[in-house]
């Protein structure tokens, strides 16, 4: 019997239960540079501060606070429970939206369930977004929003050895890039990084970016906008930081534990599996879920599916045994 290789450009399945909501996007015109400003407009889906408080759980409020030298003051959401008898810990969060959109609203509704089973507090940074400020601008403005929060863990009522940053797709990627930074500078100790479809890789060219090229909500054409906004001409050139893009970096020696979990049916699918067996490969802890026949954001998408149900529960359980006293 003579067996046949599929084609290089075969994509990967969607799950069934998940199809239905990706095929609302098909048909939608490719990203482009000139869309950006169009795609921010306000939200009119943005959690308010009664949703985040949740029926009183949680006290809510905006701070802006110092950012990096010569740049302005960052804007923090910092949702803190209203019982608690010690100081707690936190999730540092980072917003998703290709380095392009999003703010501080955007996709606080997941840290915030954690928040509420395992008495933690979430603060989320608004930082600075590409084109208008290409990096280091929101890498630097999440990092001074993230030793404020430390340097403030008693007045916040934050244990500062609890902290875990965390963040999807471009947040995933800062969040990767603070551990590093934290590391590097002798920055705050981070208890763990949750990253969640991490954008990791400028270069784009992973078997997963090809594969899937043209396909889902986030695919190789918009991933190379993202990137071109962040970084410009020195996309993909060798004096890339691995503070843009942490795949870049040469040494993952001495990083704190991370639960990394991709769909098999995305772009960033290649470079996270790497990621993480880099992480491996330097004595590091890191828990890797490829979720079969997951899109890029199917989990935010389709939160009621079974697979979406599962990735949430997964990180959620990483998170009680990584913060269990």
């Amino acid at each position: 019997m003579t067996l046949t290789s599929p084609p290089a450009e075969a994509a990967v399945p969607v799950d069934p239960e998940l199809a239905a909501a990706l095929a609302a996007f098909t048909g939608l015109p490719p990203l482009t540079a000139e869309m950006i400003p169009l795609l921010r407009r306000p939200n009119p889906m943005a959690p308010t501060d009664d949703d985040l408080a949740c029926g009183g759980r949680f006290t809510v409020e905006e701070r802006a606070v110092p950012g990096p030298a010569g740049a302005p003051e960052v804007r923090l959401l910092l949702c803190r429970p209203t019982d608690a008898p010690a100081p707690v810990g936190a999730v540092y969060y980072m917003h998703g939206g290709g380095m392009i959109l999003g703010d501080n609203r955007m996709g606080v509704t997941e840290p915030l369930t954690w928040a509420q089973d395992l008495g933690l507090a979430v603060v989320s940074v608004d930082y600075r977004l590409a084109p208008e400020t290409p990096h280091p601008g929101p890498v630097e403005d999440c990092y001074a929003g993230l030793v404020w929060t430390a340097d403030s863990a008693d007045e916040l009522g934050i244990d500062p050895d609890r902290i875990v940053v965390a963040g999807t797709s471009a947040g995933g990627g800062l969040a990767a890039a603070l551990t590093l930074m934290a590391r590097d500078r002798g920055g705050p100790a981070l208890a763990g990084q949750v990253l969640m479809a991490p954008m990791l890789d400028d270069r784009n060219d992973s078997a997963s970016a090809l594969q899937m090229a043209g396909t889902g909500v986030w695919d190789r054409a918009a991933n190379e906008v993202g990137w071109n906004a962040l970084l410009g001409a020195d996309r993909g050139s060798d004096g890339v930081s691995p503070y843009a893009a942490p795949a870049r970096a040469t040494d993952l020696s001495g990083l704190p534990p991370a639960i990394i979990d991709v769909g098999s049916a995305e772009t960033f699918r290649d470079e996270d599996v790497d990621y993480a067996r880099r992480l491996w490969a330097a004595g590091g802890r890191a828990e890797l879920h490829v979720w079969p026949g997951g899109f890029h954001g199917f989990d935010t998408i389709a939160p009621q599916a079974q697979l979406s149900q599962e990735a949430q529960a997964a990180r959620l359980r990483w998170l009680r045994r990584l913060l269990a006293p």
